[in-house]
């Protein structure tokens, strides 16, 4: 693991969105528990909700639907929707200091790669005023696209025409660092977010950032 400047050749840099570049979890858990509420379904503590966070909509509603009541996801998941457009603003910002990657003095090109549907991503992204900061937007396709998959970082890099070894993605979990490792990008680690560090240290990320001045000091010198 490599706790030195980010390697000079990197020209691309793709981040995920939450847990590395918002802090999102209040909202999503409010979301979740006002549709089991609408399901009169029993609602849950945020910080079991949190935990769900990473793997997509369609895992997060499985999981806090719960498979007793399987029967209630598809259900669960279009009410979901409503909720989580109408509140995915209400708390969620950038991580403090973050700010700093989009006030233009950076001239590297930066993409976003998320678990997090498209629709939500451009939303969020756009209220927070950054959307049009990112030269690539990667959500899932589908359930198999989800990171660990590297599919989302290979469109990003061939249509930037940036080679694996001249970009790194940031992120705070293991897809996101398995994801990095078979695409052949750099991989960067970070401790704040939602992640399970033991987990993510075993992958050995090319860097690690426990805090996100670490992660400015990384990128920017």
């Amino acid at each position: 693991m490599n706790h030195g400047p980010l390697a000079d050749s990197v020209r691309l840099i793709i981040f995920d969105l939450d847990g590395t570049l918002i802090d999102s979890k209040y909202d999503i858990a409010a979301s979740v528990n006002l549709t089991l509420a609408d399901l009169d379904l029993p609602t849950l503590p945020p910080e079991e909700v949190f935990t769900f966070v990473g793997d997509g909509v369609k895992r997060l509603l499985r999981l806090s639907v719960g498979e007793a009541n399987e029967a209630r996801y598809e259900e669960a998941l279009r009410i979901f929707r409503g909720h989580y457009l109408a509140h995915c603003l209400d708390t969620t910002q950038l991580y403090p200091g973050l700010d700093r990657l989009f006030d233009g003095r950076d001239t590297r090109t930066k993409a976003l790669a998320t678990n997090k549907s498209l629709e939500y991503t451009l939303r969020i992204t756009e209220g927070l005023k950054v959307k049009d900061r990112f030269a690539a937007i990667e959500g899932p396709l589908d359930q198999s696209d989800l990171k660990p998959d590297p599919g989302m970082l290979w469109r990003i890099l061939e249509r930037l025409a940036v080679q694996p070894e001249d970009a790194v993605l940031v992120g705070d979990s293991t897809n996101d660092v398995r994801a990095a490792q078979t695409a052949g990008v750099y991989s960067c680690a970070v401790g704040y977010g939602y992640g399970n560090r033991d987990k993510v240290f075993a992958l050995n990320p090319d860097y690690y950032c426990e805090k996100q001045g670490d992660l400015l000091s990384l990128l920017f010198g």
